[in-house]
């Protein structure tokens, strides 16, 4: 019989409190270096002059451990549960929340979560609910992705039900006419996750997903790295350029994620994020009884 390992719902809280505020205030490495390089790319003289200030305010906020930006936006979480992982204390969900509260409140973050999308636009107080995606796995830990989704970009993002026959290139120019739409709206240069198959709820999860692919990281079948680099040129030739003032890099990366689907369909999903591509991993280790 397989062991049972516990941890308490306040470790949760905690961790999530202190994920939530990492994201909100320092870049991951990689999202900086893409920054850099991309600087060193830029031709024009006011887009690099851009760059500068984008990265001089990422800088800023981890000395001054202040938001990245003002939208510190609606706390996405990816979140992998150990199958032999029991948690105690309070609910899972209950836990991940309230850790979400706390960093929301101890960070002075703006809270921007309205409980009613319509009728009564109130807002929650403390950016609560999370936005939640699980999944159950081996083990006797618990994974936590948690990455901070801003509305101006995530306003921008589609999906579109193609056909098979429409092929790759009916996805490329699916991204490619999305970020041309978009323009200056979701604060570029971005980071384009892109989702294929599945139906028509997965597709723009995996989209979501792709957006956590590391900077550089290619796709791991030719065929779809290949599209990921045809992308980011077409994209690039748009001269959008960062914060829309024109320029040479519109775009920091693109990354596909892909999924089983019906073969009647192909729906692509495509989840832009602006520059400050916010996010951050932990995990919590189980303990046994007798630990």
């Amino acid at each position: 019989m397989s062991k049972i390992y516990r941890i308490m719902a306040e470790e949760v809280a905690e961790k999530v409190c202190e994920l939530a505020l990492t994201a909100n205030m320092y870049l991951p490495e990689d999202v900086k270096r893409a920054l850099a390089e991309a600087r060193s790319a830029e031709k024009m003289p006011l887009a690099r002059s851009t760059y500068d200030e984008i990265i001089k305010n990422a800088e800023l906020a981890a000395e001054k451990y202040m938001p990245i930006c003002q939208d510190c936006g609606m706390a996405v979480l990816f979140v992998e549960l150990g199958q032999d992982l029991h948690v105690e204390g309070g609910g899972l969900e209950e836990a991940i929340n309230e850790g979400v509260r706390r960093a929301y409140r101890k960070g002075y973050l703006r809270k921007s979560v309205v409980s009613d999308p319509l009728v009564d636009r109130r807002n929650s107080g403390d950016n609560t609910p999370a936005v939640i995606h699980w999944r159950v796995v081996p083990g006797r830990s618990l994974d936590i992705t948690i990455t901070p989704k801003g509305m101006g970009s995530e306003n921008m993002s589609r999906i579109f039900m193609l056909k098979p026959a429409d092929g790759a290139d009916g996805v490329i120019k699916s991204v490619v006419e999305t970020v041309e739409q978009a323009g200056s709206n979701p604060c570029p240069p971005v980071v384009i996750g892109v989702g294929i198959g599945g139906n028509f709820e997965t597709a723009p999860l995996a989209a979501k997903e792709a957006l956590l692919v590391p900077y550089g990281e290619r796709h791991p079948v030719s065929a779809y790295a290949q599209m990921e680099e045809r992308i980011l040129r077409e994209v690039n030739r748009l001269g959008i350029g960062p914060a829309g003032i024109g320029g040479t890099v519109t775009a920091l990366d693109a990354h596909i994620v892909t999924r089983p689907t019906h073969i009647a369909g192909m729906p692509v999903a495509v989840n832009l994020c602006c520059h400050a591509l916010r996010h951050a991993r932990g995990r919590i280790d189980g303990r046994a009884e007798n630990e």
